[in-house]
């Protein structure tokens, strides 16, 4: 199992309805939960951990799960509410208000960690669910407690205007990207992290910083992979946006899904990747990315639709 550690929430996205009234629409989403769901819907064994709330939203949570054959069983439940992101969409872009105080995600600490069982062989983290405190705390005690026996992966996906405290915030991204087996940013977290130069330069950095594997997303424009041995590039599929909600996630998941079905998810298996094996997880990132960026919100595709 995939194990996908942070954040799910509710996005409230923008509509219009037929009157010209503005609204927002509920639907399941945040950054690990996407990529859990993506994970699902592509076919790979996938489970999620996160602070689960027993409200209706909680609800719509672990039912969108369910539809995609993601176990959930591993979320503690309370009653504390669940966390809300209002979606700003400009050009086809998001940015995103939070309300999360109190809330099931941001109230998880690392007493409520649960033991993992041996079925889990990996932990994908990161997103939102790192910057808040104590969930931040918990989902980075549970890499450090893991990372010695499971492959973890971390996609920071840094939202600078949810970050209060930036020298904390950096600080543990930092301890992560040390401990993580593989390391994503896109071409927006690389400039935030590392500031202006050269992407393929500031990948090896990273490199040197602990991962075995550093990817690149840079939307329209594709995506690398980076090896201490070499780096590989893929092509992005052209296709109309309808926006590029979930995109990086769906990308996640793709790559995490071809590792795995090329038994390559292990700490052994990415000690020897290939250009090739790499090239192929690369290019089902890809493909499935864009086929969320060609429908609105976070839709990610099955595994028939590739």
């Amino acid at each position: 199992m995939i194990l996908c550690c942070g954040e799910a929430l509710i996005d409230m996205l923008p509509r219009t309805l037929p009157d010209g009234e503005a609204a927002f629409a509920p639907h399941a989403g945040g950054a690990v939960f996407n990529t859990a769901v993506a994970l699902g819907r592509l076919g790979a064994p996938a489970g999620f951990l996160c602070g689960l709330s027993s409200d209706l939203f909680g609800d719509l949570l672990r039912e969108t799960l369910a539809a995609a054959g993601v176990d959930s069983s591993l979320s503690p439940v309370s009653g504390r509410p669940t966390t809300l992101a209002f979606v700003r969409l400009r050009d086809g872009h998001a940015s995103y208000t939070f309300y999360d105080e109190g809330t099931a995600l941001r109230m998880l600490s690392p007493a409520d960690l649960p033991a993992l069982p041996p079925r889990v062989e990996a932990l994908f983290l990161g997103g939102i669910s790192l910057v808040g405190e104590p969930c931040g705390s918990a989902f980075e005690a549970l890499q450090a407690r893991e990372a010695g026996s499971r492959v973890t992966m971390l996609d920071p996906n840094v939202r600078p205007s949810f970050v209060a405290d930036e020298g904390a915030y950096r600080a543990r991204i930092d301890r992560m990207i040390a401990r993580a087996d593989i390391l994503k940013v896109s071409d927006e977290d690389l400039r935030w992290l590392a500031g202006p130069g050269d992407p393929t330069d500031q990948a090896r950095a990273l490199l040197a910083r602990g991962p075995r594997l550093v990817l690149v997303t840079r939307g329209a424009a594709g995506a690398s992979g980076h090896l201490p041995e070499g780096h590989v590039e893929v092509e992005a599929p052209q296709v109309a946006v309808a926006d590029t909600v979930g995109a990086g996630d769906t990308f996640n998941a793709g790559v995490l899904a071809a590792l795995w079905r090329a038994g390559r998810l292990s700490r052994a298996g990415l000690a020897h990747l290939d250009e090739e094996a790499l090239r192929e997880a690369l290019t089902l990132g890809v493909r499935a990315a864009a086929v969320t960026v060609s429908r609105p919100g976070a839709n990610p595709p099955w595994a028939r639709e590739l």
